[in-house]
Parts: C-alpha cells; sequence; structure tokens
C-alpha cells in the first residue's frame, strides 16, 4: 500500500514542478530595456526629436511607451502614448485602403470596375483601362507625384491636373508607388458613398472602433499634444504644426485619400487589431474576413504589393529581415509606420516625427529594420 502510495505522491509531485516550470515561462516577460536603448539612443543622435512604440503580441498590447520630447528643446513637450502624430502615407491603409475594404463589402464598387465610372473626366490620356484594382496595386501607369504646389493654388486646379494628366507608363506593366492613385481613390469613395472621404472615415471607421484622436485637420485645441513637422522654408514658410505636412494634402483642404491623416499608437492598434481577428470586432463582424484576406497578401510575383497594403521585401525591408514573408506593412514619409507579421499574431506600430526640423534627415531608414529585428528576437 505504502509502495502504491509514494508512486502516486511522487506522480503528483513530478505534475506540481511540471506546472510550476509552465506557469513561470509563461509569466516570463521579454528584457525590453534594449528598446529603450536603441530609441533613447536614436533621439541622442537625432534621428528624431521623439517617438511612440507600440508592440501587440496575441491579441495584447506587451508595450507601449513614448520617448523624447516633441522637439529638439528639452523644455519642449514629453511625448507620452497619447502623442498624436501626422500620419502622411498611412493615411492611404489606415483611412483610404479601410474604407476601401468596407466600400467592397458593401458592394458600392466592384475592384474591377474603370475609374472613369465614377470619374468620367478621368478617362482620357490613356487613363481610360485604369480600375479600381490598378489604383490600390500601385500599377495604374499614374506618376508618383507632381509638385502641385509650385504650379496650383486650390483643390479643384490639383483635382483637375490629375485627371487630365498623361501616364508614365502604359497600366499594368510597371508598378510605381504613386499618390496620384491614392487621391483617386479617395474621390471613387467619395462618389460611391455619396460623402465626403472625412466623414466616411469618421461614420464608418473611427467612431464605431473608438479612434477618438484620429483626424484629419486636427482641431487647434489639440496642437498641444501633436508632434510638429517641417520647418517649411520652401512653400509656406512657417513651422507645420497640427496641420497637414504633405504640400499636396494641404492643397486638398487637408483630407485626401494619400496623405493627412493624425492619430496615435493606440488608435491605429484598433483597426491593426481587427484586421488580425478576422475583421471582428466586439463580436460583429466589421470587416469580411476574405476581404482582409484579399487586400492584405502579396497580389503577384511582379511587386511587393498587395491591395493598397504593401508586403515584406525578400531584402532591405524596413521591417527588417526576422519578420515572416507573409507580413503585410505600410510607412509615412514624416516617419511613421505599421508592421504586421500574421503569423505570430504580432505587429509594431512607430510613430515618430523624423522631418523635424527638416526633411534631409533619413537616419530613421537604419533604425526601422533594427527595431523591427530586435523586437522578433525579444518575442519570438
Amino acid at each position: 500500500m505504502f509502495k502504491y502510495f509514494s508512486k502516486y505522491s511522487a506522480l503528483l509531485l513530478t505534475f506540481f514542478l511540471l506546472g510550476f516550470v509552465s506557469c513561470k515561462s509563461q509569466n516570463k516577460h521579454p528584457d525590453f530595456s534594449r528598446i529603450d536603448s536603441l530609441i533613447n539612443s536614436s533621439i541622442e543622435d537625432k534621428a528624431f526629436p521623439g517617438a511612440v512604440v507600440l508592440i501587440s503580441k496575441n491579441d495584447k498590447i506587451i508595450y507601449e511607451k513614448g520617448f523624447g520630447h516633441l522637439t529638439y528643446n528639452d523644455t519642449s513637450t514629453i511625448v507620452t502614448k497619447n502623442t498624436i502624430y501626422d500620419l502622411a502615407s498611412l493615411t492611404k491603409v489606415i483611412a483610404t485602403t479601410t474604407a476601401t475594404m468596407l466600400c467592397y463589402d458593401k458592394k458600392l464598387f466592384s475592384l474591377d470596375d474603370l475609374v472613369s465610372k465614377y470619374i468620367p473626366e478621368f478617362g482620357n490620356n490613356g487613363k481610360e483601362d485604369i480600375t479600381i484594382k490598378n489604383l490600390l496595386l500601385h500599377n495604374s501607369g499614374l506618376p508618383a507625384f507632381i509638385r502641385f504646389y509650385k504650379t496650383n493654388t486650390d483643390a479643384k486646379e490639383v483635382l483637375d491636373k490629375i485627371y487630365s494628366c498623361k501616364l508614365s507608363h502604359k497600366t499594368g506593366t510597371e508598378t510605381v508607388y504613386s499618390d496620384l492613385g491614392m487621391i483617386v481613390m479617395g474621390k471613387i469613395i467619395e462618389k460611391a458613398a455619396g460623402k465626403s472621404l472625412n466623414d466616411f472615415c469618421k461614420e464608418n471607421i473611427f467612431i464605431p472602433l473608438g479612434m477618438t484622436s484620429t483626424y484629419f485637420n486636427p482641431p487647434d485645441s489639440l496642437k498641444y499634444k501633436i508632434a510638429p513637422t517641417e520647418v517649411d522654408d520652401y512653400w509656406r514658410h512657417r513651422l507645420i504644426w497640427g496641420e497637414v505636412h504633405d504640400e499636396t494634402a494641404s492643397l486638398l483642404n487637408g483630407v485626401a485619400g494619400h496623405a493627412g491623416l493624425f492619430s496615435t499608437a493606440e488608435d491605429i492598434s484598433k483597426l491593426i487589431n481587427v484586421l488580425l481577428n478576422k475583421g471582428i470586432f466586439e463580436r460583429k463582424q466589421f470587416i469580411e474576413p476574405e476581404t482582409i484576406k484579399l487586400f492584405t497578401i502579396k497580389y503577384s510575383d511582379l511587386s511587393t504589393r498587395a491591395l493598397g497594403w504593401d508586403t515584406k521585401s525578400e531584402e532591405n525591408s524596413t521591417a527588417g529581415d526576422l519578420f515572416s514573408m507573409s507580413s503585410f506593412g505600410h510607412t509615412g514619409f514624416t516617419g511613421t509606420s505599421v508592421w504586421v507579421d500574421p503569423s505570430r499574431n504580432l505587429y509594431v506600430i512607430f510613430l515618430t516625427n523624423r522631418v523635424y526640423p527638416t526633411r534631409e534627415n533619413h537616419k530613421i531608414s537604419e533604425i526601422r529594420p533594427e527595431l523591427h529585428n530586435l523586437i522578433i528576437e525579444l518575442t519570438d
């Protein structure tokens, strides 16, 4: 009897020890001090005045921290997780691409619809065959950008110039990342939905998801929370602070498909959670799972582009070397980025104002991949 009891006790002790080790390993937290060191040393090196880094894994934010100040002046406001940044081209994915997904789900348009169906004046000078899909894949043949601020003075002139412009190459033959294509995409959303891009995004994305610090044209009352961008010495001749940095978006009254959005890391995370959670938000289907998959996987071997989103390249990715090839993301000119690795249920939001005081500062290009590599090393 004692022999059986001893065996039983030994078995219980083994299970207890295994459970203890398991719990201990589950409660082990990564040493994020290396991230702190990287960002703080980058600020000292004047790569950017301040930054916010947010990391989420397995549906939980495991790291969220602000660094530095709004400017290089140590008496300026300290950056916190609530600091609002000009997202620049993250507008293309957070606002325009998400709005496109919702319109697609509502069957307001098809991806194969011609752009000229919604904007008849666009269908000229070789642009007759451009589809919505071409705009999202950046293979429409439209020029990458035009410095409208040098020749145009208002939104109508900018749009007229885009609608009448000639192609830089034949539609579908090359992938050229184009601000013009996403500006046009924003206008298609407006035509299809019957309201401004700003109103559509507020009513269908920002308010439903509780993105309460996300704006086109943020109110002046929030300026104290907003990171300034560039000291503009070439067009507006003032510090750009609380108004959109992108010149074309400024001419388009601060609301455009390619730029203009301001937000916080935490607000952006609310949308990314939905994308990783198969489109479900508060037990409701916010975006169809098939739509998310369609828009976030590489479309073809001709480029890294997905629909609106970009995907990880084999080499020289801003997501570094260790994110999986199924990852999708985007960057913004002002020093912002989002990278999502569905295979790890992981995403990283990295917001800075690296263009302060000048856009000629490109030091972030080395820091971004290093940060993302470090995050994978710490969390895998």
